[in-house]
């Protein structure tokens, strides 16, 4: 076994000398063949835009090659070439020439509106979703983890997630350690992520992207942009840890900007693409000598991927044309040359293998365990709570805060309100008071939860789309994480509240009082997760949110009594939990009030249900209103786990 590699205990479940085997037997050779890929014009209606995905070969609807109209933009022309086991293929070529797009079409995620032909083999077998998806691994260019965990818990949670079912708790935490171990994350793995450029290095954030990636050990893997935003010194140990990797028998296609001198050296082989042609594709030795036999020859003691570049580099201020005419010379000459007639021949020899298959039940690729998703859902459930646990308790200053602000507000509230008597100025406080704790509660907590969604939207939809959990548990997760702390905090607040301010002291109204005020927070945070799942930006959704609350904060019959809201508004009351939280705790406090002393000012009240009727409140008990809260909190949450499920079902079309 190539040195370096950990013992693999990943799909096999079997002993070390099957895994060897095993190990030896699992080299996948990529190849592709005529891709083209078309933009259509943005002018055409949405309805003839026609998506055809690429599965080994795409063709349109009607079963033909597409060819498109004269007015489409064609970035991608008749691009064909060849990966192998232990090569480490780097794709270079300026901006615009279509690096993205190739590792795109590659990995089957191109963007709706384009137009994509051509033949993909894997081991001889066209390429099908599934088959790329049992065997591959995608590292994309941005980096994105739970930063509040440390790389090891990242690689945990990973783990547990991603890896085969069968294999036992201990299996994966041992794989777990060999990671880390092989990507040299040792001196870090305690150490938690934190946001970009915190904590640990953009080096290891990148080994840590490619950790989590090879925790299930794939045979082929894709990686964009690798050394974005990385010194040289980072990029060539970035760059190292592929290498190693590719010689560990995988088989690497990266795309990668400017790589220095010594990163350059690094690769097997390189694939130029200019104008979304084929320069180049072979070693790094045999690019020179085709430029030189170009009479474009590599100066000496200059970097080579840089003197290739400035020749396939168009421009728009240095002579554009001429650019282009040499550009197209050089793609020309590539591709009548003997370089290209090998490129060619491996390529069929790939599309014509017979041995070792890639596909669904042959070669003994993993994919039926798998499915969409890689662990059953108690599974997903359990440690997608784990993680969402150490967020909040990573954060032990934002919970000092909020229950200092709650303490601070309810003694603030007690400096206003405490001590009320039972007369008519009493009553116009109580009232006050009421409102003001289901208002306090509501606000706080929606302007709390409502980054809880769109802080993560695109944590969750990477890894949704890898398979890891459903939408719904990561909405049940973070639902039954944060209750406990909202819930606590609110029935402190409502206690101190209760037992100051002159309220009953009947102790079933205390309990049903701090009832409705817990409902009315939950209803509360179940509307901002409603903002955070329809909304993707946080901005947007604090804009919406003051606008949203207003008609049903003023139909909860404080400000405008109940029987003067307009016929047209009267539908908002049964969606406005304010007017529900009002009423619960007004009908709580006044019933069975007998007297209520009048010092003959200009509104007197005889007893509690003349408050009630004044104000026009329930005439049906407390129990009404807290069944309507009970269904307001579900409803809201509802409606927005609908929204959460179109907004990644929406995300998924446009990664098909």
């Amino acid at each position: 076994m190539t040195e370096g590699v950990p013992l693999p205990l990943l799909e096999s479940g079997v002993n070390v000398k099957q895994s060897l085997q095993w190990e030896e037997s699992r080299g996948i050779t990529l190849s592709w063949e005529g891709v083209n890929v078309f933009c259509r014009t943005p002018h055409k209606p949405a309805k003839s835009r026609l998506r055809i995905p690429l599965l080994g070969s795409c063709t349109s609807s009607n079963g033909k090659e597409p060819s498109p109209p004269q007015s489409d933009t064609h970035i991608l022309q008749d691009v064909s070439g060849v990966c192998r086991p232990g090569e480490l293929l780097a794709v270079l070529g300026s901006s615009g020439a279509g690096k993205t797009t190739l590792l795109d079409v590659l990995t089957q995620r191109t963007a709706p509106g384009l137009q994509v032909s051509g033949d993909i083999h894997l081991n001889g077998s066209r390429v099908t979703s599934s088959m790329l998806a049992s065997c591959s691994a995608y590292v994309q260019q941005d980096d994105l983890f739970s930063y509040m965990l440390t790389v090891r818990e990242q690689l945990i949670f990973q783990a547990m997630l991603r890896m085969a079912r069968h294999l036992t708790y201990e299996e994966r935490l041992q794989r777990v350690t060999q990671v880390i171990t092989e990507l040299g994350l040792v001196s870090c793995q305690h150490t938690p992520i934190g946001e970009q450029g915190e904590n640990i290095s953009g080096g290891e954030r990148k080994r840590l992207s490619f950790a989590c990636e090879i925790l299930t050990n794939p045979r082929l893997m894709f990686c964009d942009e690798p050394t974005s935003g990385l010194d040289s010194f980072m990029a060539e140990s970035v760059v190292a840890v592929l290498k190693k990797m590719a010689h560990s028998g995988r088989t690497i296609i990266t795309t990668i900007h400017q790589p220095s001198s010594v990163v350059y050296a690094t690769f097997d082989r390189i694939l130029l693409l200019a104008e979304g042609r084929v320069a180049f594709l072979g070693t790094a030795e045999k690019a020179l000598q085709f430029f030189t036999s170009m009479d474009l020859p590599c100066p000496t003691q200059y970097n080579p991927a840089e003197h290739f570049l400035d020749q396939l580099s168009v421009g728009q201020t240095r002579r554009p044309d001429e650019n282009r005419r040499r550009v197209a010379m050089l793609c020309d000459a590539f591709r009548a040359s003997k370089w290209y007639e090998v490129v060619a021949s491996d390529v069929k020899a790939n599309q014509n293998s017979c041995s070792l298959p890639v596909s669904e039940g042959a070669g003994g690729v993993d994919v039926g365990a798998c499915g969409r998703y890689k662990s059953p859902w108690a599974w997903q459930l359990r440690w997608v709570v784990w993680r969402a646990w150490w967020q909040v308790l990573r954060q032990p200053r934002l919970i000092r805060v909020r229950f200092s602000q709650i303490m601070l507000l309810a003694m603030l509230m007690l400096a206003l309100y405490g001590g009320q008597e039972m007369d008519e100025v009493g009553v116009s406080n109580i009232n006050g008071l009421m409102y003001t704790i289901v208002s306090n509660m509501s606000v706080q907590n929606i302007s709390t939860v409502i980054h809880t969604f769109t802080s993560e939207h695109h944590l969750i939809m990477r890894e949704h789309h890898r398979g890891m959990y459903r939408p719904l548990v990561y909405f049940l997760a973070h639902s039954l994480v944060q209750a406990p702390v909202y819930t606590i905090a609110t029935t402190l607040y409502a206690a101190m509240i209760y037992h100051g301010t002159g309220l009953d002291p009947d102790l079933t109204k205390f309990v049903l009082f701090i009832l409705v005020v817990v409902l009315s927070a939950w209803a509360g945070v179940s509307f901002g997760y409603l903002l955070s799942c329809v909304f993707s930006s946080l901005d947007a959704a604090m804009n919406v949110y003051y606008a949203s609350i207003f008609v049903p904060r003023i139909v909860c019959g404080y400000y405008m009594n109940v029987r003067s809201i307009p016929k047209i508004l009267k539908w908002v009351q049964y969606f406005s939990w304010f007017w529900y939280g009002f009423e619960g705790l007004e009908v709580n406090q006044w019933t069975g009030i007998s007297n209520i002393t009048c010092t003959h000012t200009s509104r007197c009240y005889p007893d509690g249900q003349a408050v009630l009727t004044y104000l026009g409140l329930s005439r049906y008990g407390v129990g009404y209103d807290i069944l309507g809260l009970v269904i307001l909190v579900i409803f809201y949450r509802v409606i927005a786990f609908w929204f959460f499920l179109l907004k990644i079902k929406r995300h998924q079309m446009k990664t098909k």
